[in-house]
């Protein structure tokens, strides 16, 4: 028996020094009970992950509005509901045809500020969104604090019934994978601009895994767990795998970093690559959040809108 309780100790250590004592008491607490949920069952250990992953961080802009003050003069405060969700905050500038921002995981509208002028100044009226569990918008479909692409998703389809056919969608990371999703499930989206985009929900996954140190048995039972509580097939989330079977999608711009150190390069890659007639601009440098504040990305995303 020494040798077991020698293993299981050594798991245990090893997940606790992934939690600094910084963090608050309850945060590594988590991090004992993953470690040792991933010897003694995993299955609990794939419950408790996928709670994790789908909690929106607190004390993040995305996760209760605030962030840096705004240097753009506030737009149109719209709220809507959909099924799942009684409170989607938008904001609107400008008339003509509609181009919609969807921010990404844990981020909210004002992310899309500095394309606002851009926009507005090329003819489009830019409708920026705070998905559920986002920015200034109530909780969504998997209740306060929680989130997963379904809810993006929801807030586009609300947004598109209520601002009217799109131009364009300029989405990012989640967002830029949800939209694509919509894309491929019929959504009307018009020309998209996908920034710092996931190609599938699982790679997603796996970058959150290993953030959290979580241990190759609960990673296993995660995906059968999120579909139960998506209700959706983990194929669906599938980009490049659904994109390259199609010979028409509308066109499409994918813009990523090489240095993105949270959505990896690749991902965008994969997502150019399987997207019919999609193209890919990369840059340097700016990694995943300064890429929505650049001159050169924002000039190249209403270009490809105008075109």
């Amino acid at each position: 028996m020494a040798a077991p309780s020698a293993q299981k100790s050594t798991i245990v250590r090893t997940n606790q020094e992934r939690a600094p004592r910084h963090y608050p008491v309850s945060v590594r607490f988590r991090y004992l009970l993953l470690a040792i949920a991933e010897r003694e069952a995993p299955g609990l250990g794939a419950r408790l992950a996928a709670r994790m992953w789908m909690t929106i961080p607190k004390g993040t802009p995305g996760a209760g509005g605030g962030g840096s003050p705004r240097l753009i003069e506030p737009g149109t405060r719209t709220v809507l509901s959909a099924p799942g969700a009684d409170a989607i905050v938008t904001e609107s500038w400008g008339e003509g045809p509609a181009v919609y921002l969807m921010h990404g995981w844990a981020g909210n509208r004002t992310q899309f500020d500095a394309f606002v002028e851009p926009l507005t100044s090329a003819g489009f009226r830019a409708v920026a969104i705070d998905s559920p569990g986002h920015g200034e918008s109530g909780p969504g479909l998997f209740g306060p604090g929680r989130s997963l692409q379904p809810d993006f998703s929801t807030a586009l389809r609300a947004a598109f019934d209520r601002f009217g056919p799109p131009r364009g969608v300029i989405a990012h990371s989640l967002g830029a994978s949800a939209t694509a999703i919509g894309t491929l499930d019929g959504l009307a989206t018009g020309r998209l601009v996908l920034i710092s985009p996931v190609s599938n929900a699982f790679s997603g996954l796996d970058i959150f895994v290993r953030a959290a140190g979580i241990g190759p048995r609960i990673r296993a039972r995660m995906p059968r767990r999120i579909e139960r509580i998506t209700r959706m097939p983990a194929a669906r989330f599938d980009i490049a795998e659904r994109a390259a079977e199609l010979d028409e999608l509308p066109p499409a711009l994918v813009i990523h970093d090489a240095s993105d150190r949270y959505v990896p390069f690749d991902q965008g890659v994969l997502v150019a690559a399987a997207w019919p007639g999609a193209r890919l601009k990369n840059t340097e440098g700016l990694g995943h959040n300064r890429i929505l504040r650049d001159p050169g990305v924002i000039t190249a995303a209403v270009g490809f809108l105008q075109t």
